[in-house]
């Protein structure tokens, strides 16, 4: 189902709402929480550099003068970042509307995080668990409905959980590891889902969307850090020519976390040529990432990862 020609005009008032984004500081982060902004939403802009994240705002205030930011350290890519950044919020907010689990790398040279996990499967995935089971008491606290909306990726179809090998100590590509953690986020987002239904959070949705493909900076970090010329400026020409804008991008995930027909569970991406560009539409991933039982032992090897329990309280 088509939402045709769906924009950022089309989002309801967020006035008195407080969004939480990760990865805020560029691509689809920085378009998405531009958007949330202009339509009055306090957006906490999730960075793992504040001093990037304060030179993204500086640009997203020239565009919306009156926006209510605020910029806040949060390295994916460490545990206990993670844990400071969610105290910080739980300081100083009574609650969060919003949450969009955006931030990414792609197709990078293996590498750890500061816990010692494949860095792409640290960040997308357990980076993003640990940061919602933090936050889950926040977005229960929200007046009315809350959503949780998680950045996955059409690269879910090539990726497969491998428990035996989950960090790719043994065997590595780069593609393949990026596609494990794009159908970790789908298999985690609909997890969730199904546990919050379970235990009666009626108020709190989880909800996966896909930008297509969008020209962001999350292409060119894999060929920089491979030091390839050849291959960053191949990658340059790649988006001028297929991709959409990252504003275009971004509409997916605007519309998950805001549009009144999501209910949770839903897939959003765009709806055009190969879904990689178009307006949002609710779609189907692949038979994988609905897999319950991966699902629930993806959940339980992500909680003794991560130290991260979610407390669902009494039913």
């Amino acid at each position: 189902m088509s939402m045709t020609g769906w924009t950022i005009e089309d989002m309801p008032p967020l006035t008195d709402r407080t969004v939480v984004v990760t990865g805020a500081n560029s691509g689809l982060g920085l378009e998405g929480s531009k958007a949330f902004a202009r339509r009055g939403a306090t957006v906490v802009m999730a960075c793992r550099s504040v001093e990037r994240g304060e030179s993204a705002a500086t640009e997203i205030r020239e565009a919306v003068p009156n926006a209510t930011l605020d910029v806040r350290e949060c390295d994916l890519a460490d545990l206990s970042n993670i844990a400071s950044f969610a105290e910080g919020l739980r300081d100083d907010y009574d609650a969060i509307d919003i949450l969009c689990n955006n931030a990414g790398v792609m197709a990078i040279p293996r590498s750890e995080t500061a816990d010692g996990f494949e860095t792409q499967f640290g960040v997308n995935h357990l980076g993003h668990f640990a940061l919602t089971g933090h936050l889950l008491d926040l977005l229960r606290a929200a007046d009315g409905e809350s959503r949780i909306v998680t950045q996955s990726s059409g690269a879910h179809e090539m990726g497969e959980i491998d428990f035996e090998d989950l960090q790719r100590e043994r065997s590595y590509g780069k593609w393949s590891a990026y596609g494990q953690s794009k159908l970790a986020n789908l298999l985690f987002a609909y997890e969730l889902q199904r546990r919050l239904g379970n235990h009666g959070w009626n108020d709190v949705i989880s909800v996966a969307c896909h930008p297509g493909y969008a020209d962001t900076d999350l292409q060119f970090r894999g060929p920089r850090e491979m030091g390839s010329t050849l291959r960053t400026a191949a990658m340059g020409v790649a988006n001028a020519v297929l991709a959409q804008s990252a504003e275009q991008g971004a509409l997916p995930m605007l519309y998950a976390a805001t549009a009144e027909d999501v209910i949770g569970g839903e897939y959003v991406g765009p709806g055009g040529l190969l879904d990689m560009r178009g307006s949002p539409e609710f779609q189907q991933s692949n038979a994988a990432s609905r897999d319950e039982a991966t699902a629930e032992r993806l959940w339980e090897v992500s909680t003794d990862l991560t130290g991260v329990e979610y407390d669902f309280g009494a039913d």
